[in-house]
């Protein structure tokens, strides 16, 4: 997969919880599939605007593949999906319908800040990791 073919995960970069779970993605990525850009920071604002996307009603995690733009659920279990972890038997949870799907996915993204933190800047990416991250063109 060349990097032109990568899904883009965008997330909050201040977000503990969205933090914590790049890093997952990263330690599990073992095909190098994802590559990823913080919604606060330069490409990743270009990449909400090129997709039109509204970060008051997305801003956790949002998945882009091919050009189309998956959100909450949806998006965590294709992910899940993609990794080579044990994890990956949460798919199942394709079978209930997105809204409920969606609805645990909001309670959560709602009150993320309160139950794993908040930090005042944005994750900056260790030269191990660097390479995973969108950089302005």
């Amino acid at each position: 997969m060349d990097s032109t073919n990568k899904f883009i995960i965008l997330f909050d970069g201040q977000c503990n919880l969205c933090i914590g779970s790049i890093q997952f993605i990263i330690n599990s990525d073992s095909k190098d599939c994802f590559r990823f850009a913080s919604i606060q920071d330069i490409v990743g604002k270009q990449i909400l605007e090129k997709y039109n996307i509204n970060t008051k009603k997305n801003d956790s995690i949002i998945l882009i593949k091919k050009n189309r733009v998956y959100y909450r659920s949806t998006a965590v279990l294709f992910i899940l999906y993609k990794l080579n972890t044990i994890w990956k038997f949460l798919v199942v949870f394709y079978l209930i319908p997105y809204p409920f799907r969606d609805l645990i996915y909001i309670l959560v993204a709602k009150s993320r800040y309160s139950l794993f933190g908040k930090k005042k800047n944005c994750m900056v990416p260790d030269k191990r990791i660097k390479s995973k991250f969108l950089n302005v063109k």
